[in-house]
């Protein structure tokens, strides 16, 4: 038998709250970082920010308070904040940017042009990745990468929205990697979909993600609402848009 070219990608899976660190790994195609290096940069950060309040009144009330704070950057559970994932990014000449940023405009209109997503809900991070010309959901809490459409990448960017998720593009020369260099020669097949390892993992819908029953139409406006949507600012626009995003739910086929 061939070789199955999605045994190429780099895929971590959930250990504990390491989810930041899981996804670094995938983004980057390695492991990259370990918990151990993203806790210095959180540290780093840390210091950094007790150096800017000490710059004012060191006796002060705010600053005392300060000192007393425990760290914005990471926690015991091992969960790292959205600087810590930035600096690491920047170690390998990588920049993030939020989804709707004004710098990431071409994004919101055309997705499929990027290369890396990175996306955060609560205290989980997660990688959506392109990887030779494909797209592939790099979540460690599944069991492992899901081939992404380009057709329906916007779609999924959107329910991610929909469901709270805050998204950021990653922008910059990505290190290369064994899975991009396989890709780039043979198209992935998604022999089975992978399954989350957690039944009750972040309450997203898990299995049957299947476009059976729905035609061409419903897919079409489904795709249109979640273009719509995603590049969509006004919230009192957005709420007809969520009237159409209904689609989404009901196909539930990324």
């Amino acid at each position: 038998m061939d070789d199955d070219p999605m045994d190429s990608i780099f895929h971590e899976k959930q250990e504990g709250s390491l989810c930041a660190q899981h996804c670094l790994n995938s983004l980057l195609q390695g492991q990259y970082f370990s918990a151990v290096d993203l806790a210095d940069i959180a540290q780093q950060l840390d210091e950094a920010e007790r150096e800017r309040m000490a710059e004012g009144d060191v006796t002060s009330q705010e600053y005392q308070q300060f000192l007393q704070q425990p760290s914005s950057n990471m926690d015991d559970s091992g969960y790292f904040s959205v600087q810590v994932i930035s600096g690491a990014l920047k170690i390998w000449g990588l920049e993030i940017m939020p989804f709707a940023s004004r710098d990431a405009i071409g994004a919101t209109v055309s997705p499929e042009k990027e290369r890396c997503f990175i996306c955060n809900y609560k205290d989980h991070w997660l990688t959506i990745r392109k990887l030779g010309q494909q797209w592939f959901n790099l979540n460690s809490l599944l069991s492992g990468p899901e081939l992404i459409s380009d057709t329906y990448l916007s779609m999924f960017l959107a329910q991610l929205k929909n469901e709270g998720y805050s998204i950021f593009v990653v922008r910059g020369h990505l290190p290369d990697c064994e899975a991009n260099n396989i890709l780039n020669l043979v198209k992935a097949v998604q022999r089975s979909k992978p399954k989350y390892v957690n039944d009750k993992s972040q309450g997203h819908s898990k299995e049957g993600r299947s476009t059976d029953g729905f035609s061409e139409d419903d897919l079409q406006r489904a795709l249109e609402a979640s273009k719509e949507y995603l590049t969509n600012p006004q919230e009192d626009q957005q709420t007809s848009v969520r009237g159409r995003f209904k689609y989404l739910g009901k196909l539930n086929i990324y």
